[in-house]
């Protein structure tokens, strides 16, 4: 039984949750078709974690629930600003390219659940070397690093983003599908799987995708991406998708062991863990490192 759960939960959610999406838009209730579906998908995690966790340390607070909580209000005000900003400067480029070109550069005819897969590997591949370069370069990591501050993994960490890290994040996602003139019931659809997945991802849930793994950069590909040590966590960078990661030579999925389930910031032992010293970590880096060597 706890195996079956483990293979199903996953695609049973997010099917449900595309399904709920689809009764909105199709209802023109545009507004409702990400918030109803990827709030309902939380909450039933929330009540999955309490009941089959992988690890029962990962259920014990950290003292970061507050903090994690703070994040999601910051990421959520930050996602839609840059979505807003996004939308407005690119939908008039879209227009013009398409009057150029004189035929549209996204199928658009396509069922929207055609157009659904095509969107998340499209705007997964400079997502992809975004993240990929935000663990290379120092002056993105210090943006990045937040994010994997975390000493457990659990649903609500998929908001756990410095307000920098998801605002480029969101841009260079977002703003390929835009120029490319993907419609706006794709682009909701897109944030309900972003949403969805986010949650899974890195849920405290007993998860086994098998095949779909291959597709998805889900838990079991994900929970290595935040290990402490740099030879797992520098790989798996999709954040949707791990289409990418194949493409390039970054996945990475030992099936002989387990992901650690310690995890955080080795060699940043001083990182900041309350909500606003987070914030102000890209401006304190300097002293953040410098800790490490005086330790």
């Amino acid at each position: 039984m706890r195996q079956l759960f483990a293979r199903s939960v996953f695609p049973l959610v997010l099917g449900s949750a595309l399904l709920g999406s689809l009764y909105f838009l199709e209802s023109g209730q545009l507004q409702l078709a990400l918030g109803v579906p990827a709030g309902s998908a939380a909450l039933l995690i929330l009540l999955l974690e309490r009941r089959v966790p992988l690890h029962r340390s990962w259920q014990r607070s950290h003292g970061d629930v507050h903090v994690d909580l703070a994040h999601v209000v910051s990421v959520s005000t930050t996602t839609a600003a840059v979505q807003a900003g996004v939308v407005l400067a690119a939908l008039p480029v879209a227009g013009a390219l398409r009057t150029h070109l004189g035929t549209p550069l996204w199928p658009t005819a396509w069922p929207w659940l055609l157009q659904l897969p095509l969107a998340l590997v499209v705007a997964e591949l400079p997502k992809y070397w975004l993240h990929r370069l935000m663990h290379e370069r120092e002056a993105l990591w210090r943006l990045h690093a937040t994010h994997h501050s975390s000493p457990r993994l659990y649903f609500l960490n998929a908001a756990r983003f410095h307000p920098f890290d998801i605002g480029l994040d969101t841009l260079v996602g977002l703003l390929p599908l835009v120029v490319l003139g993907c419609g706006p019931e794709v682009l909701v659809l897109f944030a309900v799987v972003s949403a969805v997945h986010g949650y899974f991802q890195h849920a405290n849930l007993v998860l086994q995708l098998g095949p779909l793994n291959y597709f998805f950069s889900m838990a079991e590909l994900h929970r290595w991406h935040h290990s402490k040590l740099p030879e797992e966590a520098n790989r798996n960078y999709g954040q949707n998708v791990i289409v990418w990661d194949l493409v390039f030579g970054t996945f990475f999925w030992p099936r002989h062991r387990e992901p650690p389930e310690e995890i955080g910031l080795a060699d940043l032992p001083a990182f900041p863990q309350a909500f606003w010293r987070q914030l102000a970590s890209p401006f304190r880096w300097r002293r953040i490192t410098q800790a490490l060597s005086l330790g």
